[in-house]
């Protein structure tokens, strides 16, 4: 999963060249910067273990391809991607024994991948285009952290959990092909840990049936860099 971004960045740019030659409608590059905030996550597995704990906020980047379906509507293709540290507490036989076993920190990798719609409420006369939207997607997340008890030594794992996010901000368009992207959102992956990455005394594994899901608040924006012409079209008089 290194090179996972790298990859996807460069299937992206060669979608965006391949769907300029063919098409001549307008469309939007987005160019993602954002901060998240901390997330707590706890379960109990179905082996009656026990584990609370924080997806550290911190620094998300992201890339998007949005097809203006027509000015007041846009449809978004967009990856984005964290590195975080995932403090984790875990307890074994957690309805007989409710004490803290192990505390460990885990680098995990973030990597969500998004198709949803931007519905855009345009104010005549104006830069501003207030939005909001809805994405379904995936979430991908890996770790390549090794950590070793006395029995196991762990090697690294990775899982894909359905995902969705949503958000509400504006577009600044202070030329016809050049704004600034100001949000507020919110991801979320289901069951993205117990279900899919669990803590243990052996490190970080993958598979465990629980219901824990993961909800991720960040604020940020874009830079906008649109092609085939303005969006809201200003009629004249």
């Amino acid at each position: 999963m290194k090179n996972f971004g790298s990859k996807l960045v460069f299937t992206f740019v060669f979608f965006i060249c391949a769907f300029n030659i063919l098409n001549a409608q307008s469309y939007k590059i987005n160019l993602y910067s954002a901060y998240t905030l901390d997330d707590d996550v706890n379960a109990v597995t179905d082996g009656n273990n026990y584990y609370s704990g924080t997806v550290v906020g911190g620094y998300q980047w992201g890339l998007g391809f949005e097809y203006i379906v027509k000015p007041t509507y846009g449809l978004e293709l967009a990856y984005f991607r964290q590195d975080a540290d995932v403090d984790i507490s875990y307890s074994t036989n957690y309805t007989v024994n409710n004490n803290i076993k192990n505390e460990s920190t885990f680098g995990t990798g973030l990597n969500w991948i998004f198709l949803g719609g931007n519905k855009y409420l345009p104010v005549p006369g104006s830069i501003v285009q207030p939005y909001g939207g809805l994405m379904l997607g995936m979430a991908i997340f890996s770790s390549d952290d090794k950590q070793i008890n006395d029995t196991v030594k762990y090697t690294g794992q990775s899982t894909t959990n359905f995902a969705w996010a949503g958000r509400v901000g504006a577009n600044f368009m202070f030329s016809p092909n050049v704004g600034l992207k100001l949000q507020a959102q919110v991801m979320s992956a289901v069951q993205s840990f117990g279900g899919g990455l669990y803590a243990g005394t052996g490190g970080l594994g993958a598979g465990v049936d629980t219901e824990s899901s993961m909800y991720q608040f960040g604020f940020g924006g874009a830079l906008v860099i649109q092609f085939g012409g303005s969006s809201t079209k200003v009629r004249k008089r």
